[in-house]
C-alpha cells in the first residue's frame, strides 16, 4: 500500500460531486492512506447525484501540521465551503507547509478563496476558467495534472487521471 502512514483529508458539504468525492476516498484507502472528511459540521449531506457523506470532523478540530494533504472535490459544495475561514486557513496551512493539494473541477474556487492558486497553472470545470484566470492562474486544459504541491484534476470522466496524479504526489511527499 503505498500511502500507508499517510493522512488526507477530504473536504465536504451540501451538493458536493458524488464521485469525485467517492471514489477519491476508496482510492486514497485503498492505497492504505487514512482518510477524514471535514466539513463545517458534522450533519449529514447529499451529493449533487443523491449519495449520502457525513463529515468525521469540523476544520477547527484539525490541525494542518498533522495532514500529508487535503482534497477539494467539485459540485456545488465549493461555492459553501470557501465561506468557512476555518476551511481557508487549513487549505492554505496545508499549502504553505508543502503538502498536497488535490482540487477537482469546482473545488478550484476553495483554491482561489484560500490564495493558493496565483502564479500556477490550473485546470478544472470549464465553468470556473475565467474565475481560476482572475485569481491570477494559467488555464490549462487537460485531465489531470501535478503543479508544485497542487493537483489538479478537469471533471469526472478525468477522475481516474486525478487519482493517479493525487496518489503519486502523496507518495513522494
Amino acid at each position: 500500500m503505498r500511502l500507508e502512514g499517510k493522512k488526507v483529508a477530504v473536504l465536504l458539504a451540501e451538493g458536493f460531486e458524488d464521485l469525485e468525492y467517492w471514489v477519491t476516498v476508496m482510492r486514497l484507502q485503498e492505497e492504505g492512506a487514512e482518510v477524514i472528511t471535514i466539513g463545517p459540521d458534522t450533519e449529514p449531506v447529499w451529493g449533487k447525484n443523491a449519495l449520502q457523506a457525513q463529515a468525521d470532523v469540523t476544520a477547527d478540530e484539525v490541525d494542518a501540521s498533522g495532514l500529508d494533504g487535503v482534497v477539494i472535490p467539485g459540485g456545488w459544495a465549493p461555492d459553501k465551503l470557501r465561506r468557512y475561514p476555518e476551511i481557508l486557513n487549513l487549505v492554505r496551512g496545508v499549502h504553505e507547509r508543502g503538502k498536497v493539494v488535490g482540487i477537482i473541477c469546482h473545488g478550484g474556487l476553495v483554491a482561489i478563496s484560500a490564495g493558493i492558486v496565483d502564479g500556477a497553472r490550473a485546470t478544472g470545470s470549464l465553468g470556473i476558467k475565467d474565475d481560476l484566470e482572475n485569481a491570477g492562474a494559467t488555464w490549462v486544459d487537460e485531465a489531470a495534472f501535478r503543479e508544485g504541491n497542487l493537483v489538479w484534476g478537469r471533471v469526472v470522466p478525468d477522475i481516474p487521471d486525478f487519482c493517479r496524479e493525487l496518489v503519486a504526489a502523496l507518495e513522494s511527499f
